[in-house]
Parts: structure tokens; C-alpha cells; sequence
């Protein structure tokens, strides 16, 4: 009884996982085919370029930070026995 009902499970399982695989590839079909096929995501003419920036950015300075006072820690030697 176990084991039809361990069964069942399974086979639910493997219905909703074959169900959701499906159900992707009918939203992005043509993202994930043009993948299995080796294109990637973009399309070779509209892929980003590798090179130096048109333009430079320079980003704002923050102000400098300011750290909170931190207690001085002391060094805590653990005792030593003496029996040895």
C-alpha cells in the first residue's frame, strides 16, 4: 500500500515538473531555443561590444567616514595549568 501510494507521488511529481518545463517553454520559447543552439541572449548584431567607454563617468566623492570610538581590547591570556 506504501509503495503504490510512494508511487502515485512520484508520478504527480514528475507530471507537475514535465507541466511547469512546458509551460516555460511556451512563455520564452524563442529565448531558450536560440540558447540551445549556442546564439546566447542577444542576437550577434545587438550584443554588447567590448571596448573602451564613449564616454567617461566620474562619480561623486562621499564624505569621509567617520568611525565610532572602538573599546581597547586587552590581551587575555588563558591560564596555564601547572601540574604539567
Amino acid at each position: 500500500m506504501v509503495q503504490v501510494a510512494a508511487a502515485l507521488l512520484f508520478a504527480v511529481a514528475a507530471g507537475l515538473g514535465l507541466t511547469v518545463i512546458l509551460a516555460m517553454l511556451k512563455n520564452n520559447e524563442a529565448a531558450i531555443l536560440s540558447a540551445l543552439m549556442g546564439e546566447g541572449a542577444f542576437p550577434a548584431g545587438a550584443a554588447p561590444q567590448p571596448g573602451p567607454a564613449s564616454r567617461v563617468i566620474t562619480l561623486r566623492r562621499s564624505p569621509e567616514r567617520r568611525d565610532a570610538p572602538r573599546a581597547l581590547r586587552t590581551a587575555v591570556r588563558a591560564p596555564i595549568s601547572r601540574a604539567a
